[in-house]
């Protein structure tokens, strides 16, 4: 029970103090998970965020199910992604509630423009994380990709599926040149 309390109280804080959205909680899931706690390694809390971005649904959610599962099953699942929503969720609850009278005032529009370049960087600090220890050419290939699905809006669905070909048949490649010696 003190494991998925800790779970819970790890994925609340970490949703309480992320604006931006699923990339920017990604540095902030990381630290946590792999710094902090030592839940994970950094190799396999990679292979889980792969697969969180693979998945359908929210990435931070996706994340925080995957750890949680991970660490104590469904049990964990389910604290982590209550940790992860319970925050936003009481928080836009109650901005919904006063938004539409205060989102015309100058210093609330101020600050939302000033959260702009943090949320951009929270969202930049994982994609660099994720591509340390890459091979430089794997590091040019995904810096090509990111622009192409940004600048000619590419749908990640045949991108993923073109990276998981290539991932196994350079394993399979690999796997045959060493039974060739």
């Amino acid at each position: 029970m003190k494991e998925l309390l800790s779970l819970f109280v790890s994925f609340f804080k970490i949703g309480a103090f992320t604006i931006g959205g699923g990339y920017a909680m990604i540095p902030l899931i990381e630290r946590e998970v792999i710094d902090n706690r030592r839940w994970l390694g950094r190799e396999e809390f990679s292979d889980l965020l792969a697969l969180a971005q693979s998945a359908p649904g929210p990435l931070s959610l996706n994340t925080a199910v995957f750890v949680g599962y991970k660490m104590w099953g469904y049990a964990g699942a389910s604290a982590a992604v209550l940790g992860s929503v319970l925050p936003s969720f009481t928080i836009i609850t109650l901005i919904a509630t006063v938004f539409t009278d205060v989102r015309e005032y100058p210093l609330v529009d101020a600050a939302f423009k000033g959260m702009r370049p943090a949320v951009v960087a929270l969202i930049i600090s994982p994609v660099a994380g994720l591509m340390r220890g890459m091979h430089p050419a794997l590091k040019i290939a995904a810096l090509l990709i990111g622009f192409g699905l940004w600048y000619f809006a590419l749908s990640p669905v045949p991108v993923l599926a073109a990276g998981a070909a290539a991932g196994i048949a350079a394993t399979i490649f690999k796997q045959h040149k060493k039974e060739r010696k």
